[in-house]
């Protein structure tokens, strides 16, 4: 019986790549909407037929946000996390009726917290925080969800077969701990008709005020980027990546070596948010330079991952999933240098908001974060389902047509950025402005369409995307034992 193959139960792993297909299609619909929104006002009026109050851009801007940030990415990582979870340890879920039930609530809680936070921004109903919208009853669920997702951590963890910790537990570890610190600090809010007895039963003040609270904001919104779409997603490719190449990590040593300087470095960087502003200079310098050097281990474990290919580069050529996964590292790369450059002052002075950040931003997400996403949801399916992928052409196809909107998406970004930054700071030979703030708008039109078009390219791969993931139910049943096992730890 002891030599039998463990076998993993794959439950609620499907229950989340269900979610992340479903959440990923919500929420990158919604940012195509809002980007013609920017191009073409008048798509609110045609959208909207009575209801442009939900449909305006102010509306549907946060519930675009935080349906691909904790919608699309949290439920990937969730469902690679019980994935990789159950196979580097070497225990079954199964093998707990605890922790499977505590999996289990998690999901289903999951699920009603984010019906109530679509339900709630389409009402308007927010505290006004960036990434941090949700009104404090959601905040307090947004807690218990984490906490079952620990329980399941550290439960399979604490029941292990295998006494090594794979380098991917410790991002996932990095993860939770960083996430439940942050949120707790920056959602700490007093509900203004429980305790002064005024206001909406759902409105709340935060305890903190004026640059303390953007202080904090700002701890919590840069790190949001750095332990929900920076260290489980590297988690995911130090497994994946193995997994699918056949290759065994380059270096172990290089990847604790970034570990260890990620966590170090990343938490520190939040202040270049907050340059010439009213918090103190050194503050923000410090911003800047912790963002300087947080290239280092963001490129350390990059680095790590393309030299992992070493020799075995024309895998590239013959495998989609090794495509998206090369240039997820690819975009990982470009992202944390284009970030650190942004954050020295002087040119933070030119960028900041303009659009140039935003093309930062969607570089990182498109590329790095969703590119992972497939690959991750690719390979686990047949893993998991049972079954043979769809179709590797249709894979292919949906690779080029989403590289090629994130190229459209974050050049025009670029220059459309730098044209704000340069036209704002233009001025005539008497010292003033040389263009009014429509002037600006005027000239970029052109760029908004190019954006609109790139992201309604990429919305189309996404549609490939989940028709390929739903094909894949009916299509030829296949075993693992079929399929390429190699390391990690040969799981």
């Amino acid at each position: 019986m002891e030599n039998r193959p463990l076998e993993y139960d794959y439950t609620v792993v499907k229950w989340f790549m269900f979610t992340t297909v479903v959440l990923g299609i919500v929420g990158m619909l919604i940012g195509v909407i809002l980007a013609w929104e920017l191009a073409f006002p008048s798509v609110n009026t045609i959208l909207g037929q009575g209801l442009a109050e939900y449909t305006n851009f102010s509306r549907l801007r946060p519930l675009h946000t935080d349906a691909v940030a904790y919608g699309f990415t949290l439920s990937a990582i969730w469902a690679s996390w019980y994935y990789i979870g159950q196979r580097v340890l070497k225990v079954s879920l199964a093998e707990s009726p605890f922790l499977m039930f505590i999996a289990k609530l998690h999901f289903w809680l999951y699920v009603a917290v984010v019906a109530a936070v679509v339900v709630t921004l389409f009402l308007g109903l927010t505290q006004s925080k960036e990434y941090a919208e949700f009104i404090w009853p959601i905040d307090l669920a947004v807690v218990v969800v984490w906490v079952l997702w620990g329980i399941s951590l550290f439960g399979l963890i604490g029941i292990r077969r295998e006494k090594s910790l794979y380098i991917s537990m410790w991002y996932f570890i990095a993860c939770f701990l960083a996430v439940a610190m942050l949120y707790l600090f920056n959602n700490m809010a007093v509900p203004t008709y429980f305790v002064a007895g005024v206001g909406s039963l759902w409105h709340s003040v935060s305890m903190y005020a004026g640059t303390n609270d953007a202080l904090v904001q700002w701890w919590f919104g840069h790190n949001a980027v750095a332990f929900v779409f920076t260290t489980p997603i590297i988690a995911m490719i130090y497994y994946f990546l193995p997994k699918e190449s056949g290759q065994a990590v380059y270096s172990y040593k290089l990847s604790l070596l970034a570990f260890w300087g990620l966590m170090f470095v990343y938490l520190w960087a939040g202040g270049h948010h907050l340059i010439f502003s009213t918090v103190p200079d050194w503050m923000q310098t410090m911003g800047s330079v912790f963002s300087v050097v947080l290239i280092l281990p963001s490129w350390g474990s990059a680095i790590n991952m393309l030299l992992t290919m070493k020799g075995e580069w024309q895998q590239v050529a013959s495998n989609p999933i090794i495509k998206f996964l090369i240039l997820a590292s690819t975009f990982y790369m470009f992202s944390t240098l284009e970030g650190p450059i942004q954050s020295i002052k002087s040119v933070n002075a030119l960028a900041h908001f303009t659009d140039w950040i935003v093309g930062h931003v969607h570089d990182g997400v498109l590329g790095w974060v969703a590119f992972m996403i497939f690959a991750a949801l690719y390979h686990m399916a047949p893993r998991v389902l049972k079954r043979e992928i769809y179709s590797k052409s249709l894979m292919n196809t949906q690779f080029w047509i989403q590289t090629l909107g994130i190229v459209l998406y974050f050049t025009s970004m670029w220059i459309a950025g730098i044209t704000q930054g340069m036209m704002w700071r233009a001025h005539d030979a008497f010292g003033n402005l040389a263009y009014s703030f429509i002037d600006t708008v005027t000239i970029l039109h052109p760029y908004y369409t190019i954006r609109a078009v790139g992201g309604t390219l990429y919305l189309l791969g996404v549609f490939m995307f989940a028709y390929n993931m739903y094909k894949t139910l009916s299509a030829r049943p296949v075993e693992e034992s079929e399929l390429q096992n190699a390391t990690p730890m040969a799981a």
